[in-house]
This record gives C-alpha cells, sequence and structure tokens, in this order.
C-alpha cells in the first residue's frame, strides 16, 4: 500500500500481535486513530488516499463525503476490504469499495445532499500495514443545500467532535492554501480539544492552485500562524488526473517535481508532499508505541509472573501416569485437611478481611446466636407466676398449705430445663451447617478432579451428619442430667431461706421507696458496650427521613450521635423498660431491621411509640442484638395470658390470698436462681461439647481417615480423571506462558530498533480564535453554543453487542442502521424574524 515509512515497525508490531492472539485475555497493543478535519472540497480526501496508497473513495465537488468513513486497518495475508453492513463479503476490486461507499451513503442520506452520523465502516486488510484506524470526516460547511437542516453546521461539527475528543486520536487539520488560515475552521475545532497543540498536524493543500506571484511560504515555515507541530504541504491529483485515472505513484512524482522546481518551497521540498506527511505520521505512531510500551511490558511481566510457577508444574505434569496420579491424590487430600483446619482454627496468612470465615462464624453461633435464642425462650412473669400459682395449689389440694411445696419448685424448674432442648439442638444444626459450608468452601479446590470432588464431599458430609447426630444424643442427654437431680445444695443456689428474705427486702422497698444515688451516674453508664453504625428507618419524610447515626449502646442508656466523632448528640434513650423485637425485612429493601419499644407504651423517641433501627447484614443484626441482651434489653415476649382460659382457673390477679403471694414470689426467686446456675452451665457445656464431637472429630476425620477411605473405594486410578475444563486450563496456560516470553522478547527488540522523536517546544497559537457561529441574517444576533462537548462515552445496551476494533474504537453491531446513542444532538436554531 505504498507507506513505506512503516516497513520497519510493521513486522515487528504485527510479530507482537500475532504472538498475543493466542491467549485467551485480550493484550493488544492499541494504537491511535488519525481523523482527517477540513472544510468542504479541501483535500481531506486525497491526504487519506495518499497515506493507505489506494484509490477508493468517492470524489466530485461540493459535499462528497456525507457520512463518517471509519476505516480500520486491519494486518493480513491477503488484501481485501469489508463492510461492517455487508458481512462475509470481501472486495477485492477497489473501485467496487468505491462504489459500495456511495451506495450506502446514498441509501441513509438520500440523493439531495442529505447527511447522517451514522458512520461506515469499512475494514481493508493488507500485509503492508498496522492495526489503526482511520476516520474521513464531512467537510465543514456553513450554507445548508438540498435535504440538509438549517443546523447543518453544528451536526457536522458535532460529528467531528465525538471523534477527535478522544485522547488517542491524532488530528490532520487540512486547511487549503487558496483560503485565510485565521479563518481555518479545521485548526479552531483542534484548538478546542487540543488547546497545546500536542496531536494536531496541520496539512495545507492545493499550494498548486494559489495565484501567481504568491506563496505559503511563511506558513509552511511555521512563521505566521504558528502550530506547535508545523505544517505539511501536499498537492494531491486535481478531479481531471482522478477522471483519467491518474494513479497515485504517478501523483507522488508529481507532487515531488512541483516541490523541487518551485522557487519559493525548493529549499524545504525535503519536509514537504505526502511521504513526508507519512514519515511524520510513521514518528508519531512510533511515539506512541515506545511510550506505550514501558507499561504494556510491566504488565506482561507481571501476567508471566502469575502464571510462571503453574506453567512450570504443567510442563512436569504427565496426567496418565499412575504414579503422578497417586502423588497428586495425597497432595489434594493433604491441602484439603490443611485448608480445613486453618478455616477453623483461624490462621494468619491470607486473612480473609471481606467475609467471616468458618471458625470465625462457628465463634459467633456460640457466644450471640446460641445465647439470645437461650433469652428468646425464657417465659414472661405472668405465664411464670401463673403457672406457679397453680402448682402450688395442686399440689396443696384441697387443705390450705401452710409451707412453700418444693414439689412446686422442682416442677417449675424441670419444666423450664426441658425448654432449653429446643435453643440446644438448633445451636447444633447451625454448626453442623456451617461445617458443611466450610468444608465445600475447601472442597472447591478439587473442581480439577470431579470425581474425587464429588466422592470426597460425599464421604465427608456423611461423617459431619454422624457427628451431629451423636452430638445431638449428648446433647439431650445433658439435658436429661439436669433433669435427673435438682441440686440445692448448689453454691450458688439462693435457698429458701435468702429467698424469703429477698421477698421481705423487695416488699419494704415497695413500701418506703428508693431513694438516693440521685445527681451521680452509676458506674455501668460509663461502660461502652457497644459503637457502631444503625440506620432510623421509621422516621416520616416530613421530619427529615431515614439517616444514619453513629450509635453509642452503654449498660444504662443507648445515644446516638450525627457522626463518629461524638460531638453533636442527638438524643440519649434510657433502656428502663426497653424490649426488642424483629421486624420483616421490605420487599425492596437490602436492610436488616429490628426495633426497639417501652413495655409500659411510652414514646421512646419524640412522638414515636417504637424505633425501627436497620442494619447492612444479618451478621450485624445478630451482633446489636447479643449486645443489648448484654445490655439487659430482651427480646418481646407473646403474652397469650387471658382472663380466663376456658376452664374456670380465673387470673392469678384475682388471687388475693396473702400467703398464696408470699409462696409464689419465694419459688419465684428460687426459680429465678437455680435456672441462672442451669443458663450458665448450658451455655459454657454446649460449645465444649459441639467442639468435642463434631468440630475436632471432623477435623480428626480429615487428616487421618479420609485418605484410607479414598483408597478403599479401589478407584484411584479413576478418581484422579482431570475434567475438560482442567485440560483446556492447562493448555491455555502453557499457551499463555510462551506467548508472554515470546512478546516480551519482541517488546525488547523493538525498544533497541526503534527511537522517539521529541515533541517540539510549545509556540504561542492564540491567533486562532474559538469556534464561533455565523450570522444566519444580517443584524440577527447569533446564536451562542458552547465549547467542544466532552469525550463521549459508549453506554451498554441490553441486546447489542459492542465489537471492538484494534484501535478499541467499538461500533454497536445489534442494530447497524441506527445512529449510536452518543451521537450528540442538537434542535436546529431558531431561524430569527426580519423586520
Amino acid at each position: 500500500m505504498g507507506n513505506r515509512g512503516m516497513e520497519e515497525l510493521i513486522p515487528l508490531v504485527n510479530r507482537l500481535q500475532e504472538a498475543l492472539s493466542s491467549v485467551v485475555q485480550s493484550y493488544s497493543l492499541h494504537l491511535p486513530q488519525i481523523a482527517v478535519v477540513g472544510g468542504q472540497s479541501a483535500g481531506k480526501s486525497s491526504v487519506l488516499e495518499s497515506f493507505v496508497g489506494r484509490d477508493f473513495l468517492p470524489r466530485g465537488s461540493g459535499i462528497v463525503t456525507r457520512r463518517p468513513l471509519i476505516l480500520q486497518l486491519l494486518s493480513a495475508n491477503m488484501e481485501y476490504g469489508e463492510f461492517l453492513h455487508c458481512k462475509g463479503k470481501k472486495f477485492t476490486d477497489f473501485d467496487e469499495i468505491r462504489q459500495e461507499i456511495e451506495a450506502e451513503t446514498h441509501r441513509v442520506t438520500g440523493s439531495n445532499k442529505g447527511l447522517s452520523a451514522i458512520p461506515i465502516n469499512l475494514r481493508l486488510y493488507s500485509p503492508h500495514v498496522l492495526n489503526l484506524t482511520l476516520v474521513d470526516l464531512p467537510g465543514i460547511t456553513k450554507v445548508p443545500v438540498g435535504d440538509q437542516p438549517t443546523d447543518i453546521e453544528y451536526q457536522i461539527r458535532d460529528m467531528i467532535m465525538q471523534f477527535i475528543c478522544k485522547e488517542h486520536c491524532l488530528i490532520l487539520a487540512v486547511t487549503p492554501a487558496n483560503i485565510d488560515l485565521a479563518n481555518s475552521d479545521a485548526l479552531k475545532l483542534a484548538k478546542d480539544v487540543d488547546p497545546m497543540g500536542q496531536r494536531t498536524i496541520g496539512v495545507i493543500t492545493k499550494l498548486d492552485l494559489m495565484d501567481e506571484g504568491t506563496d505559503a511560504l511563511q506558513i509552511l515555515e511555521n512563521k505566521l500562524l504558528p502550530l506547535r507541530r508545523g505544517y505539511i504541504g501536499v498537492v494531491n491529483r486535481s478531479q481531471k488526473d482522478i477522471d483519467g485515472k491518474k494513479d497515485i505513484k504517478a501523483a507522488l512524482l508529481a507532487e515531488e517535481k512541483f516541490f523541487l522546481s518551485h522557487p519559493a518551497y525548493r529549499h524545504m521540498a525535503a519536509r514537504m508532499g505526502t511521504p513526508y506527511l507519512q514519515k511524520i505520521l510513521n514518528q508519531q505512531l512510533t511515539n506512541h508505541i515506545r511510550e506505550s510500551l514501558p507499561a504494556f511490558r510491566d504488565h506482561l511481566q507481571s501476567q508471566l509472573l502469575a502464571v510462571n510457577k503453574e506453567a512450570e508444574e504443567y510442563k512436569q505434569y504427565s496426567p496418565d501416569d499412575p504414579a503422578r496420579r497417586t502423588k497428586t491424590l495425597l497432595q489434594s487430600v493433604q491441602r484439603l485437611a490443611v485448608d480445613f483446619e486453618k478455616l477453623i482454627e483461624g490462621s494468619g496468612d491470607k486473612v480473609d478481611t471481606i467475609n467471616l470465615s468458618g471458625g470465625a462464624r462457628i465463634n459467633r453461633i456460640f457466644h450471640e446466636r446460641f445465647p439470645y435464642e437461650l433469652v428468646k425462650i425464657e417465659c414472661d412473669e405472668r405465664r411464670l407466676r401463673q403457672e406457679i400459682t397453680y402448682a402450688i395449689r395442686n399440689i396443696h389440694g384441697v387443705r390450705t398449705g401452710l409451707f412453700t411445696p418444693d414439689l412446686a419448685f422442682e416442677a417449675i424448674v424441670k419444666k423450664q430445663i426441658l425448654r432449653l432442648k429446643v435453643p440446644c439442638l438448633k445451636c447444633v444444626d447451625m454448626v453442623s451447617q456451617e461445617l458443611i459450608t466450610t468444608v465445600f468452601q475447601c472442597i472447591n479446590k478439587l473442581n480439577s478432579f470431579p470425581k474425587l470432588r464429588d466422592m470426597t464431599e460425599k464421604i465427608i458430609t456423611t461423617e459431619i451428619q454422624e457427628q451431629d447426630s451423636k452430638c445431638r444424643d449428648q446433647v439431650l442427654l445433658l439435658l436429661d442430667i439436669q433433669l435427673a437431680y435438682i441440686n440445692t445444695k448448689h453454691e450458688d443456689f439462693t435457698g429458701f431461706t435468702n429467698a424469703q428474705q429477698m421477698y421481705n427486702q423487695n416488699n419494704k422497698k415497695r413500701v418506703a421507696g428508693i431513694t438516693g444515688n440521685q445527681g451521680v451516674a452509676p458506674l455501668s453508664s460509663l461502660i461502652v458496650i457497644r459503637k457502631g453504625w444503625l440506620t432510623i428507618s421509621n422516621i416520616s419524610i416530613m421530619k427529615g427521613g431515614a439517616k444514619e447515626y453513629w450509635f453509642i449502646l452503654t449498660a444504662e442508656s443507648l445515644s446516638w450521635f450525627k457522626d463518629d466523632e461524638e460531638k453533636e448528640k442527638k438524643y440519649m434513650l434510657p433502656l428502663d423498660n426497653l424490649k426488642l423485637r424483629d421486624v420483616e425485612k421490605g420487599f425492596m429493601s437490602s436492610k436488616f431491621i429490628f426495633a426497639i419499644f417501652n413495655t409500659e407504651l411510652r414514646n421512646v423517641y419524640k412522638d414515636y411509640k417504637w424505633l425501627e433501627l436497620a442494619c447492612n447484614s444479618q451478621e450485624e443484626l445478630d451482633s446489636w442484638k447479643a449486645s443489648l441482651l448484654r445490655a439487659g434489653v430482651y427480646p418481646e415476649k407473646v403474652n397469650s395470658i387471658t382472663p380466663v382460659d376456658g376452664h374456670g382457673n380465673g387470673s392469678p390477679e384475682n388471687f388475693t390470698d396473702p400467703q398464696l403471694e408470699r409462696q409464689v414470689e419465694t419459688i419465684r426467686n428460687l426459680v429465678d436462681s437455680y435456672m441462672s446456675i442451669i443458663y450458665k452451665t448450658i451455655r459454657d457445656v454446649m460449645p465444649k461439647t459441639i467442639m468435642h464431637l463434631m468440630i475436632n472429630s471432623v477435623k480428626e476425620f480429615i487428616s487421618s481417615e479420609l485418605l484410607a477411605q479414598l483408597y478403599a473405594l479401589g478407584e484411584c486410578s479413576a478418581l484422579m480423571d482431570e475434567s475438560p475444563e482442567q485440560q483446556q486450563h492447562r493448555e491455555e496456560v502453557l499457551c499463555k506462558h510462551a506467548a508472554l516470553k515470546e512478546a516480551l522478547a519482541i517488546i525488547a527488540e523493538i525498544s533497541t530498533s526503534t527511537c522517539s522523536t521529541p515533541l517540539p517546544p510549545p509556540v504561542d497559537s492564540s491567533w486562532i480564535q474559538p469556534f464561533s457561529p455565523k450570522k444566519s441574517v444580517t443584524g440577527a444576533q447569533p446564536v451562542t453554543r458552547g465549547h467542544a462537548p466532552p469525550v463521549p462515552r459508549v453506554p451498554t445496551h441490553t441486546g447489542r453487542t459492542a465489537s471492538p476494533s484494534s484501535d478499541g474504537f467499538q461500533q454497536l453491531t445489534g442494530q447497524p442502521n441506527r445512529a449510536p446513542p452518543y451521537v450528540p444532538r442538537r434542535h436546529p436554531p431558531a431561524i430569527p424574524k426580519v423586520k
């Protein structure tokens, strides 16, 4: 294709991209776009053809390019073209390519000079090009003709902007030599998006058409109206030359002769013409590649280090070797045992900072979830006193008892102990489920061997279920042991005498009232139990809506502040008579909510009967509940006591016998004292029992018995059959390793065989005025327009696929006949009324 300046780079870059083409991930070296910008008939298409080296673009007078042409040059062994709207059809004749461009333009825009922002995508494959993108854009025009809209100038401007805004786009600002350069719209648009002039090259065309006795020497020497990268003069084929089928080689010779023979330009002929423009663009490509190479090389080296160890293992791996299979089986089981133990016991290496591991979750069950479940089953006061009253009266029968019966105490205590079965067995179930989850997490590393993974999962799950059954039996046995003998001689038990004294003291306090300690904060109010963020979710929108606050829980109060600096306190809520209850999660809500309320039906905050507090996770919710339990805020109890139960028993409030009341209070204190001992014992023994019978047993089984059971199956060789995914992964790793090594060697070759060209120093380009609209009618005010739009972003649309080109440009392939969604749209300016 005639661009000799690229011949040194083409083989190296093509070798680099070919080496990386076999890798699954995308490691393409993105090359810049080259956009040609200028007015109508400025010679943009001719410059583009000269750069490519082929005659394939439509020609004529007026506006010929009426749709953007995105020309993607792709390196290939054959030379042909493909259009996105004609997928699968190869064009080997470049005259047919020109005809197809004209036909596709007419199909969308019509034959009366209409325009469209829908681009034509053309791919040219050739062994003589680099992978880059050239963009031919419609010429800037100011006066609409034919079917063109009234705001044609701004539509073309927006169309151009969506391409030249990109940082990797080189701008060729094409201006004819026979117009005033200070009025060049191409340079004005380039200045909007490239104020420093780092990626703008001025191209002066039609030097051969200037009036006799005039020249553009001052401009080409960058003395008049300078640009940072200067100007390059070119002489393109005339329409007569094109009609006469003058080829590009002959045109290049004629261009060279013009500069050598012209008295004003002969001294600078070596820096003029299409070949020099190709050289300059080649230098920019070389600079871009060399600037990209360090980061690209670092990325490839990091990828190589990541796969190096795995690739070395696969090089030595022989999947059909029996000895190798046996060794891999042994290593896999040992690694599984180590991983399981680390997740349970905790480990300092590879600490998960996102989620709790298996051991941490089990610890939370032991010390947060299980105590909470114990508190939830405690009976409310009215029900307990009713049960004590019925027990006392039923034991006395027809007689009136003079003493407090100890049988009533034992009956109530045993009933309370029996109610512990549900939370205890639930604790076993939760730990069992966490063990299974932890095992699955470890077994996922055996996905390379599906049969081994499935069999290991089955064996370990069966073992966990067996240990779960043993643990449940032991827990029930522990409760039966507690039921077998009520030890009223326990050192922490209050006893009947002390219970009677407690009743008398409480009675005196009720009569005398509680005084003292006024104005003095108890020590417990200074002990902070928990701090953290919570959202008050039931505040109405009229009063500010749901907000997040910093909460501090002490043994006496719950306070919240504006933020965690704890300077601006919003409210302090005493914990007296507070209870908590669960709130169902809303359908669209992602929060986990609980509520606190006052048992005496008082407002807890302003005019709110309850506060709904929201957390971000179930773990955080459980942790707050456990903290509130420590502070004495217990869950809500369901009160099912009715004044008459249907059997004529009546309500305990109707019993007015002082002696019965004393006996009920005495047994109530005794039950409270004894059950506190039971609760303390259960909270201590349950974790130990589960740890011994389940967790330690499963851990020991995996480390010592699992391998023996796998061998006992007699199918060790079959267990180590690789999955197809693992075979493919091994091949991909080896291929990736080889490709990365080859690519790094090519990058080293590029670095030593090419050199960068320094960027010219800045120049004063203040002579380029900002882009300003014309006045459509004399005396009318111009329609004000903003500066260049920001870099367009391509959104992801459902149902459409974006196919990335070699330079990163994306074309929506779902509906090729519609304008891309990121094309800026502007309303036509209003037509002023002329008086």
